[in-house]
């Protein structure tokens, strides 16, 4: 499964998280923290669509 990710988007995610001063070309902190960052994101609006769901006003 390869996500489509449009080339403008994916240059900017490689432009953020690229560093010449590792040995695998990306600053693992810097990824990790987007990804940990994204991942409140979408379980915040879960929460949200589950109480919208239930009939619970948030």
């Amino acid at each position: 499964m390869e996500p489509e990710i449009p080339a403008s988007d994916y240059g900017e995610i490689e432009k953020l998280i690229a560093s010449e001063d590792s040995p695998v070309g990306i600053d693992a902190k810097k990824t990790h923290v987007i990804i940990i960052h994204k991942l409140l994101q979408i379980e915040a609006r879960l929460a949200k669509l589950e109480n919208l769901v239930a009939g619970e006003d948030t």
